[in-house]
Protein backbone atom coordinates (compact mmCIF):
# COMPACT_ATOMS: atom_id res chain seq x y z
CA UNK A 1 0.00 0.00 0.00
CA UNK A 2 1.42 3.40 -1.04
CA UNK A 3 1.52 6.28 1.58
CA UNK A 4 -1.02 8.08 -0.21
CA UNK A 5 -3.61 5.14 -0.16
CA UNK A 6 -2.51 4.61 4.07
CA UNK A 7 -3.12 8.48 4.07
CA UNK A 8 -6.88 7.95 2.74
CA UNK A 9 -7.88 5.26 4.69
CA UNK A 10 -6.23 6.70 8.01
CA UNK A 11 -8.82 10.14 7.01
CA UNK A 12 -11.51 7.80 6.49
CA UNK A 13 -11.48 5.99 9.16
CA UNK A 14 -10.21 8.63 11.94
CA UNK A 15 -13.07 10.59 12.84
CA UNK A 16 -10.89 13.57 12.96
CA UNK A 17 -9.11 13.28 9.53
CA UNK A 18 -9.86 15.26 6.97
CA UNK A 19 -13.53 15.04 6.75
CA UNK A 20 -14.00 15.75 10.51
CA UNK A 21 -11.78 18.84 10.25
CA UNK A 22 -13.67 20.16 7.81
CA UNK A 23 -15.79 23.65 8.22
CA UNK A 24 -18.41 21.64 10.52
CA UNK A 25 -15.93 20.41 12.76
CA UNK A 26 -14.39 24.27 13.28
CA UNK A 27 -17.56 25.45 13.73
CA UNK A 28 -19.10 22.94 16.15
CA UNK A 29 -15.42 24.03 17.61
CA UNK A 30 -15.58 27.70 18.06
CA UNK A 31 -19.36 27.26 19.24
CA UNK A 32 -18.03 24.98 21.99
CA UNK A 33 -14.96 27.65 22.73
CA UNK A 34 -18.02 30.86 22.71
CA UNK A 35 -20.29 28.24 25.37
CA UNK A 36 -16.62 28.00 27.51
CA UNK A 37 -16.17 31.64 27.88
CA UNK A 38 -19.78 33.13 27.66
CA UNK A 39 -20.16 32.44 31.60
CA UNK A 40 -17.15 35.24 32.17
CA UNK A 41 -18.44 37.50 29.62
CA UNK A 42 -21.81 37.53 30.64
CA UNK A 43 -20.12 38.68 34.50
CA UNK A 44 -18.14 40.90 33.13
CA UNK A 45 -20.33 42.62 30.95
CA UNK A 46 -23.27 42.73 34.03
CA UNK A 47 -20.29 43.60 36.62
CA UNK A 48 -18.25 45.96 34.37
CA UNK A 49 -19.82 47.51 31.32
CA UNK A 50 -23.59 47.64 32.73
CA UNK A 51 -22.56 49.14 36.27
CA UNK A 52 -19.94 51.34 34.42
CA UNK A 53 -22.51 52.98 32.14
CA UNK A 54 -25.28 53.33 34.52
CA UNK A 55 -22.39 55.14 36.72
CA UNK A 56 -21.86 57.81 34.57
CA UNK A 57 -25.76 58.26 33.36
CA UNK A 58 -26.43 58.72 36.99
CA UNK A 59 -23.77 61.11 37.25
CA UNK A 60 -26.41 63.02 34.99
CA UNK A 61 -29.73 62.87 37.67
CA UNK A 62 -30.36 63.44 41.19
CA UNK A 63 -31.94 59.79 42.75
CA UNK A 64 -32.09 58.84 45.90
CA UNK A 65 -32.13 55.51 45.76
CA UNK A 66 -35.75 54.87 46.33
CA UNK A 67 -37.96 56.46 43.71
CA UNK A 68 -38.44 55.01 40.26
CA UNK A 69 -37.50 57.88 38.43
CA UNK A 70 -34.42 59.88 38.08
CA UNK A 71 -34.41 63.79 37.64
CA UNK A 72 -32.20 64.67 35.13
CA UNK A 73 -30.14 67.38 35.79
CA UNK A 74 -27.33 67.38 33.04
CA UNK A 75 -23.98 68.55 33.86
CA UNK A 76 -25.80 70.71 37.38
CA UNK A 77 -24.05 67.63 39.34
CA UNK A 78 -20.27 69.06 38.07
CA UNK A 79 -21.36 72.49 38.70
CA UNK A 80 -22.27 72.17 42.10
CA UNK A 81 -19.07 69.94 42.37
CA UNK A 82 -16.59 72.66 41.21
CA UNK A 83 -18.18 75.44 43.27
CA UNK A 84 -21.66 76.44 41.92
CA UNK A 85 -23.30 75.11 44.63
CA UNK A 86 -22.44 76.75 48.36
CA UNK A 87 -23.98 73.57 49.95
CA UNK A 88 -21.62 70.71 48.29
CA UNK A 89 -19.02 73.21 47.01
CA UNK A 90 -17.07 74.29 50.12
CA UNK A 91 -16.87 70.55 51.56
CA UNK A 92 -15.42 69.39 48.26
CA UNK A 93 -13.27 72.04 47.80
CA UNK A 94 -11.92 71.31 51.32
CA UNK A 95 -11.65 67.85 50.33
CA UNK A 96 -9.49 68.61 47.89
CA UNK A 97 -7.13 70.21 49.61
CA UNK A 98 -7.35 67.49 52.08
CA UNK A 99 -6.63 65.18 49.09
CA UNK A 100 -3.88 67.58 47.67
CA UNK A 101 -1.73 67.63 50.64
CA UNK A 102 -2.17 63.40 50.69
CA UNK A 103 -0.98 63.51 47.47
CA UNK A 104 1.85 65.60 48.18
CA UNK A 105 3.21 63.61 51.24
CA UNK A 106 2.22 60.39 50.42
CA UNK A 107 4.72 59.69 47.73
CA UNK A 108 7.23 61.45 49.04
CA UNK A 109 7.60 60.23 52.64
CA UNK A 110 7.23 56.29 50.94
CA UNK A 111 10.27 56.52 48.88
CA UNK A 112 12.30 58.65 51.38
CA UNK A 113 11.66 55.62 53.67
CA UNK A 114 11.65 52.73 51.78
CA UNK A 115 14.42 53.47 49.01
CA UNK A 116 17.55 53.45 52.14
CA UNK A 117 15.86 50.97 53.55
CA UNK A 118 15.73 48.60 50.68
CA UNK A 119 19.73 49.72 50.14
CA UNK A 120 20.03 48.54 53.69
CA UNK A 121 18.56 45.17 53.13
CA UNK A 122 20.51 44.97 50.01
CA UNK A 123 23.75 44.87 52.42
CA UNK A 124 22.22 42.53 54.55
CA UNK A 125 23.82 38.99 54.73
CA UNK A 126 22.36 37.33 57.61
CA UNK A 127 18.42 37.05 58.13
CA UNK A 128 17.45 39.04 54.77
CA UNK A 129 14.60 37.11 54.30
CA UNK A 130 13.15 37.39 57.73
CA UNK A 131 13.62 40.82 57.70
CA UNK A 132 11.85 40.82 54.32
CA UNK A 133 8.97 39.25 55.88
CA UNK A 134 8.92 41.43 58.83
CA UNK A 135 8.69 44.69 57.27
CA UNK A 136 6.33 43.33 54.97
CA UNK A 137 3.91 42.52 57.89
CA UNK A 138 1.98 46.04 57.62
CA UNK A 139 1.27 45.04 54.06
CA UNK A 140 -0.30 41.86 54.80
CA UNK A 141 -2.10 42.78 58.04
CA UNK A 142 -5.89 42.88 57.71
CA UNK A 143 -6.73 47.13 57.29
CA UNK A 144 -8.93 47.86 59.16
CA UNK A 145 -7.11 45.63 62.35
CA UNK A 146 -3.90 48.40 61.41
CA UNK A 147 -6.35 51.62 61.24
CA UNK A 148 -8.01 50.44 64.85
CA UNK A 149 -4.57 49.74 66.28
CA UNK A 150 -3.37 52.96 65.06
CA UNK A 151 -6.39 54.52 66.77
CA UNK A 152 -5.24 53.18 69.84
CA UNK A 153 -1.43 54.66 69.41
CA UNK A 154 -2.80 58.05 68.79
CA UNK A 155 -5.36 58.26 71.55
CA UNK A 156 -4.92 60.62 74.55
CA UNK A 157 -4.02 57.85 76.64
CA UNK A 158 -2.11 55.94 73.72
CA UNK A 159 1.87 55.01 73.12
CA UNK A 160 2.50 58.14 71.60
CA UNK A 161 1.58 60.53 74.49
CA UNK A 162 2.89 57.62 76.80
CA UNK A 163 6.16 58.11 75.55
CA UNK A 164 6.50 61.84 75.20
CA UNK A 165 5.93 62.17 78.48
CA UNK A 166 8.29 59.27 79.72
CA UNK A 167 10.93 61.54 77.63
CA UNK A 168 9.52 64.65 79.46
CA UNK A 169 8.21 66.09 76.04
CA UNK A 170 4.92 66.72 77.83
CA UNK A 171 4.78 69.75 75.91
CA UNK A 172 4.57 67.81 72.92
CA UNK A 173 1.33 65.74 74.39
CA UNK A 174 -1.97 65.85 72.59
CA UNK A 175 -4.68 66.10 75.51
CA UNK A 176 -7.14 64.97 73.29
CA UNK A 177 -5.25 62.86 71.05
CA UNK A 178 -3.24 63.03 67.45
CA UNK A 179 -6.70 62.28 65.75
CA UNK A 180 -8.49 65.06 67.58
CA UNK A 181 -6.34 67.75 66.80
CA UNK A 182 -7.82 69.09 63.68
CA UNK A 183 -3.78 70.55 63.46
CA UNK A 184 -2.08 66.78 63.53
CA UNK A 185 -4.86 64.44 62.64
CA UNK A 186 -4.51 64.52 59.11
CA UNK A 187 -0.70 64.13 59.14
CA UNK A 188 -1.03 61.54 61.91
CA UNK A 189 -3.16 59.85 58.92
CA UNK A 190 -0.38 60.08 56.09
CA UNK A 191 2.10 58.60 58.54
CA UNK A 192 -0.54 55.04 58.94
CA UNK A 193 -0.60 55.20 54.77
CA UNK A 194 2.81 55.59 54.67
CA UNK A 195 3.94 52.78 57.06
CA UNK A 196 1.46 50.28 54.88
CA UNK A 197 2.83 51.58 51.64
CA UNK A 198 6.43 51.14 52.47
CA UNK A 199 6.80 47.35 52.46
CA UNK A 200 5.81 47.02 48.79
CA UNK A 201 7.55 50.01 47.86
CA UNK A 202 10.87 48.77 49.34
CA UNK A 203 10.20 45.43 47.92
CA UNK A 204 9.91 47.44 44.23
CA UNK A 205 13.34 49.08 45.20
CA UNK A 206 15.03 45.79 46.65
CA UNK A 207 14.09 43.79 43.15
CA UNK A 208 15.46 46.88 41.35
CA UNK A 209 18.59 46.72 43.63
CA UNK A 210 19.33 43.09 42.73
CA UNK A 211 19.14 43.96 39.10
CA UNK A 212 21.93 46.29 39.16
CA UNK A 213 24.87 45.11 37.28
CA UNK A 214 27.29 44.61 40.07
CA UNK A 215 30.65 45.56 37.71
CA UNK A 216 28.74 49.44 38.07
CA UNK A 217 29.37 49.05 41.69
CA UNK A 218 32.77 48.00 41.42
CA UNK A 219 33.47 50.44 38.78
CA UNK A 220 32.26 53.70 41.25
CA UNK A 221 34.52 51.99 43.67
CA UNK A 222 37.36 52.41 42.02
CA UNK A 223 36.82 55.55 41.21
CA UNK A 224 36.79 56.65 45.02
CA UNK A 225 33.22 56.80 45.89
CA UNK A 226 32.09 55.85 48.95
CA UNK A 227 28.79 54.47 50.06
CA UNK A 228 26.75 57.50 49.97
CA UNK A 229 27.91 58.89 46.51
CA UNK A 230 27.38 55.12 44.70
CA UNK A 231 23.86 55.56 46.08
CA UNK A 232 22.91 58.73 45.12
CA UNK A 233 24.81 58.84 41.89
CA UNK A 234 24.74 55.91 40.44
CA UNK A 235 22.10 53.76 42.31
CA UNK A 236 19.12 56.12 42.62
CA UNK A 237 19.50 57.25 38.76
CA UNK A 238 19.82 53.44 37.70
CA UNK A 239 16.08 53.22 39.58
CA UNK A 240 14.30 56.41 38.20
CA UNK A 241 11.93 53.60 36.76
CA UNK A 242 11.29 51.81 40.08
CA UNK A 243 10.76 55.62 42.04
CA UNK A 244 8.15 56.28 38.96
CA UNK A 245 6.14 53.23 39.86
CA UNK A 246 6.22 53.91 43.20
CA UNK A 247 4.99 57.40 43.43
CA UNK A 248 2.03 56.25 40.45
CA UNK A 249 1.14 53.65 42.77
CA UNK A 250 1.39 55.77 45.89
CA UNK A 251 -0.90 58.69 43.92
CA UNK A 252 -3.70 56.12 42.92
CA UNK A 253 -3.86 55.38 46.96
CA UNK A 254 -3.87 58.69 47.79
CA UNK A 255 -6.17 59.83 45.54
CA UNK A 256 -8.98 57.15 45.55
CA UNK A 257 -8.23 55.63 48.60
CA UNK A 258 -10.69 56.82 51.78
CA UNK A 259 -11.01 53.66 54.28
CA UNK A 260 -8.28 54.96 57.18
CA UNK A 261 -10.08 57.91 57.20
CA UNK A 262 -13.46 56.65 57.56
CA UNK A 263 -12.20 54.27 60.22
CA UNK A 264 -10.07 56.66 62.26
CA UNK A 265 -11.64 59.79 61.97
CA UNK A 266 -14.95 59.61 59.16
CA UNK A 267 -13.24 63.05 58.23
CA UNK A 268 -12.99 64.69 61.59
CA UNK A 269 -12.45 66.55 63.72
CA UNK A 270 -14.73 68.96 61.84
CA UNK A 271 -13.50 68.37 58.02
CA UNK A 272 -9.94 67.88 59.05
CA UNK A 273 -9.45 64.81 57.42
CA UNK A 274 -12.14 64.47 54.81
CA UNK A 275 -10.63 63.27 51.48
CA UNK A 276 -12.36 63.42 48.15
CA UNK A 277 -12.68 59.70 48.16
CA UNK A 278 -14.68 59.93 51.77
CA UNK A 279 -17.22 62.72 50.39
CA UNK A 280 -17.90 60.82 47.95
CA UNK A 281 -18.65 57.84 49.78
CA UNK A 282 -20.73 60.45 52.13
CA UNK A 283 -22.42 62.12 49.88
CA UNK A 284 -23.69 58.39 48.25
CA UNK A 285 -24.84 56.91 51.87
CA UNK A 286 -24.38 59.20 54.70
CA UNK A 287 -25.78 62.79 53.20
CA UNK A 288 -28.88 64.52 54.90
CA UNK A 289 -29.69 66.01 51.72
CA UNK A 290 -31.39 63.45 49.39
CA UNK A 291 -30.77 62.78 46.43
CA UNK A 292 -27.02 63.06 46.24
CA UNK A 293 -26.01 59.71 44.73
CA UNK A 294 -25.80 61.77 41.43
CA UNK A 295 -23.70 63.67 42.90
CA UNK A 296 -21.35 60.99 44.50
CA UNK A 297 -21.43 59.76 41.10
CA UNK A 298 -20.21 62.77 38.93
CA UNK A 299 -17.47 62.90 42.23
CA UNK A 300 -16.62 59.66 41.62
CA UNK A 301 -15.76 60.11 38.12
CA UNK A 302 -14.40 63.32 38.68
CA UNK A 303 -11.79 61.45 40.60
CA UNK A 304 -11.78 58.88 37.65
CA UNK A 305 -10.36 61.48 35.21
CA UNK A 306 -7.44 62.68 37.46
CA UNK A 307 -6.40 59.90 38.34
CA UNK A 308 -6.33 58.53 34.23
CA UNK A 309 -4.35 61.92 33.62
CA UNK A 310 -1.98 60.85 36.10
CA UNK A 311 -1.46 57.77 34.60
CA UNK A 312 -1.15 58.91 31.29
CA UNK A 313 1.62 61.34 32.59
CA UNK A 314 3.64 58.79 34.50
CA UNK A 315 3.32 56.41 31.29
CA UNK A 316 4.59 59.81 29.25
CA UNK A 317 7.29 59.96 31.97
CA UNK A 318 8.41 56.38 31.83
CA UNK A 319 9.12 56.25 27.91
CA UNK A 320 11.20 59.23 27.88
CA UNK A 321 13.40 57.68 30.74
CA UNK A 322 13.34 54.46 28.73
Amino acid sequence: MTAASSEAVAGAVSPLGRAGRGPHFRRREKAWGYAFVAPALLLFAVMGVYTIAYGFTLSFARWNGFSPRWIWVGLENYIDLLGGSPVYGPPVRAAALNTLWVMIAVPLLTVAVSFPLAVILNSVTRLRTVLRSVYFIPYVTNGIAIYFAWQYIYEPNGAINGVLGALGLGSLQQPQGFLGNPATALPALIVVMVWTAVPVAMLLYLAGLQAIDPALLEAAKIDGAGWWRTNRSVVWPLLTGTTAIVVLLNLRDALQGFQVFLIATNGGPGDATNVLGLETYRLAFLSELAPTLGLASALGWMLFLVALVIALVNQRMLRRLR
